[in-house]
């Protein structure tokens, strides 16, 4: 605040309600973990928002959003890389025994908890689905390349 930092500290006091709006609902302080959940929803909320005013032709109100994930993403643990997360994905899918998309919230429950605050819950979903389809079609090949055109 002493460093005249207004969209830092006005960031900060935006996350700081939001946690205290969610105390107040759920009538407990938040764990450390809730408070990442808080924080992971408004840059969600932020992300969404730079999306909306870059497709309306706002550069100027998205930059401010992008500064204030920026801020924010400074109190969140270190962003996991793509390779990182398609390794908890295959991970995931070996672990839970998952073969086809319909696995799809199975493998996505026994990831959650490790990406949490980590990682953009669409592009772990996005990679689980793209897993899952390869698994499914590998399948799929393996079914019918024993099965030629003989009659039954």
């Amino acid at each position: 605040m002493r460093a005249g930092d207004s969209l830092r500290r006005d960031t900060l006091r935006m996350a700081i309600s939001a946690a205290y709006n969610v105390e107040k609902r759920n009538q407990h302080p938040l764990t450390d973990e809730e408070f990442l959940t808080v924080l992971t929803r408004e840059v969600k909320t932020r992300r969404e928002s730079v999306d909306a005013y870059t497709n309306a032709g706002r550069q100027d109100l998205a930059d401010k959003e992008q500064a204030e994930i920026d801020i924010l993403t400074g109190y969140l643990p270190a962003q996991l890389t793509e390779d990182e997360v398609q390794a908890l994905v295959d991970e995931a899918v070996a672990a839970t025994g998952a073969t086809s998309a319909r696995d799809l919230g199975k493998v996505m429950g026994w990831l959650s908890p490790k990406t949490r605050g980590r990682a953009d819950g669409k592009v772990v979903s996005g990679l689980v689905a793209q897993t899952l389809a390869r698994a499914d079609l590998a399948g799929h090949d393996a079914d019918t390349a024993g099965h030629g055109t003989g009659g039954h």
